[in-house]
């Protein structure tokens, strides 16, 4: 999709090091990305349980990535060569794009809804009955594809590799001038939203509930409007492409100028 933003200023929320494209393809499209990242990915101070487990990924029947950050973090401790039987997925094209990147392409991707439930929707996902899989993720987090796999039979391991806190920084400077700053927010989970959230404080809070918010999913949308934000836009799909597009279409919704 080809748009002009008007010099539309986006707050990306997303960690410092997964906001690089997304922020590129905004000034592309000859808009204004205002990085706060709101949370911070950091390893875990201790890797052992999780490089016992990824040892083990040779007897493994699927390795399940949910993130480009587990990707990252996991592909230092995984064995120098993996048996051409073992299956690989991706949650979304994000994690496809880092595996592709390390020369571990992925051989289950979703099509069209990039989550958890968008992964166990396909038909190679229906009978698991006695699969090994490994699930490499963060500390924490939605339990919804361990228990459907072991629902359906499988034997699940996580391999947790890193943990996400709410970064520590000062909101202030943001808020007092959010008027000139902030047209249209960009948050790709509900965890980012949380933290922008404390971040930003009462005051801050308000600015957010009147401001146009594009976000990944209607789980993060009903969130967001269940705290009172008034304009929330859910993306197509979950991918920077689709961010673009919803941007897009608020300026487009605007008369082909900027939002206030």
């Amino acid at each position: 999709m080809s748009c002009h933003l008007q010099g539309l200023s986006v707050l990306v929320t997303r960690p410092r090091e997964q906001a690089d494209a997304l922020c590129e393809l905004i000034e592309a499209a000859h808009g204004r990305p205002v990085r706060f990242p709101a949370m911070e990915i950091l390893p875990l101070p201790d890797l052992e349980p999780a490089r016992r487990v990824l040892a083990r990924a040779e007897e493994a029947d699927l390795l399940i990535f949910i993130s480009a950050n587990a990707v990252g973090h996991a592909f230092p401790l995984l064995p120098d060569i993996l048996p051409a039987e073992l299956a690989v997925a991706a949650v979304g094209q994000a994690t496809a794009r880092a595996l592709e990147q390390v020369g571990l392409a992925p051989d289950l991707v979703p099509e069209g809804r990039f989550d958890s439930e968008g992964l166990l929707a396909l038909p190679q996902m229906q009978q698991m009955r006695g699969k090994r899989i490994i699930i490499v993720r963060g500390q924490g987090g939605r339990e919804t594809l361990r228990k459907t796999l072991e629902a359906r039979g499988a034997e699940v391991s996580y391999a947790e590799l890193y943990r996400r806190q709410c970064a520590e920084r000062s909101s202030a400077n943001l808020v007092v001038n959010w008027e000139q700053m902030v047209e249209a927010v960009v948050v790709t989970s509900v965890a980012v939203f949380d933290c922008l959230w404390k971040l930003l404080g009462a005051k801050g809070q308000a600015l957010l509930k009147e401001t146009p918010l594009v976000v990944l999913s209607e789980r993060i949308a009903r969130h967001a409007g269940e705290l009172g934000c008034r304009q929330v836009t859910v993306t197509a799909q979950a991918n920077d492409k689709a961010i673009l597009e919803s941007l897009c279409g608020l300026v487009e919704s605007n008369n082909g100028g900027g939002l206030r």
